[in-house]
């Protein structure tokens, strides 16, 4: 039976926050998967690095995390990126599951002597396993029914808001809240590459950013409701960008292409075009951001940008943004597939998926989303005072 203990104090966090272990000086976080995954785990890291400030923090993520935080201050240290390994990290471009090169990986980190080794990478039947092999003194993380059991385990529920989930797993190895939303700081450097390169769209304007995209299609909104929102956005002298990486230009180029007669010279798309570091500066730059509930749209809320976001209801109870002074919420009830009508509600690690991409979203109305933008365009403050 795992350690489920009860504190000694009757301290507080998203659950019980329990004692912290003893002479703790380096800790591995496992959360792989994409942007959004890495931003719900930013305010436990800072929780870590608050309760154990001597320690070094490693992030056991994914090429893209690396990208993302390389000499980035913030309280992560470094990054190793994942071997490929089911469950924890997919295999891409033709790679395979390589056990040696995954006992390769492990005997280096073995060789980092943890004193803690903390899971918020799902509900355990894949990354428990793979975090034991750290060889950590300690673990903390989530499990479900199936999964192997760690030191401190939380029981794993799908519905959860991702950054409280994180935040509990914490609070077992001692760890109280700091936030309990991501912070990127944005660099200098990054800055300038913004304000050049946006600064041909007029300085005196609103910049409204778009993102089309999801991993998911599910959860994508459809271009052409995209498009009515920035034709509204351009006759009312806003400047449009449309960001994302090379799968969503084809929904930038139809949003193009159908807005920009409004205001030519005011809409231009810079999907398939940025780094990581340049888009969480366009994003900084924005005067709100609108997206499908996806990595652009955490990035855009994290460097401080108001957002207005799309979201299938179940999504809303896992990534949605928790505050509405800065951010809205557009939710979709849809509770069936529209093709074949299976319950979408039952998902996560037991739930089988239906084969069609259908949008879930698809009715949400543009003009509700555009009274939001108006909204947030009008009171959003300058990137600089943020």
């Amino acid at each position: 039976m795992a350690n489920e203990a009860r504190s000694v104090e009757p301290r507080h966090g998203v659950g019980p926050v329990l004692e912290p272990f003893e002479d703790v000086r380096r800790i591995a976080v496992l959360r792989g998967g994409g942007l959004g995954d890495l931003m719900f785990a930013m305010p436990a890291v800072e929780a870590l690095a608050a309760a154990y400030p001597e320690a070094t923090i490693t992030l056991l993520g994914s090429a893209s995390h690396a990208a993302l935080l390389s000499d980035r201050p913030g309280p992560v240290d470094e990054v190793d990126v994942l071997p490929v390994s089911e469950g924890v990290r997919p295999p891409r471009d033709g790679e395979v599951e390589d056990e040696a090169e995954l006992e390769r990986f492990f005997a280096r980190m073995r060789q980092r002597r943890f004193g803690l080794a903390v899971q918020v990478h799902g509900g355990g039947r894949y990354s428990n396993p793979f975090l034991l092999r750290l060889g950590a003194r300690h673990t903390v993380g989530t499990r479900t029914p199936d999964a192997a059991h760690l030191e401190r385990v939380l029981p794993y529920h799908y519905y959860q808001n991702e950054f409280m989930r994180a935040l509990e797993v914490v609070g077992l190895a001692g760890a109280a809240p700091v936030s309990v939303e991501a912070t990127l700081h944005v660099t200098a450097s990054e800055r300038r590459f913004a304000e050049d390169l946006l600064g041909q769209l007029g300085a005196d304007r609103p910049i409204v950013g778009i993102h089309p995209g999801a991993t998911d299609p599910r959860r994508r909104w459809p271009a052409e409701r995209f498009a009515e929102v920035v034709s509204s956005a351009l006759a009312e002298g806003a400047a449009v960008v449309v960001v994302g990486d090379e799968t969503d230009v084809p929904a930038a180029d139809v949003i193009v292409a159908q807005a920009e007669h409004e205001a030519p010279g005011r809409l231009r798309s810079l999907a398939g075009k940025l780094d990581l570091g340049e888009l969480c500066a366009v994003l900084e730059a924005c005067a709100v951001v609108i997206g499908n509930d996806s990595g652009p749209r955490h990035l855009a809320q994290a460097v401080g940008t108001p957002t207005v976001g799309i979201y299938w209801l179940g999504n809303v109870i896992n990534a949605g943004a928790l505050g509405r002074s800065r951010h809205r919420v557009h939710m979709s009830w849809v509770t069936h597939c529209p093709v074949c009508g299976i319950d979408v509600t039952q998902v996560g690690w037991t739930a089988e998926r239906c084969p069609h991409d259908e949008s879930l979203v698809a009715g949400i109305s543009a003009a509700a989303v555009y009274e939001d933008v108006a909204q947030l365009t009008a009171t959003s403050p300058l990137p600089h005072d943020r």
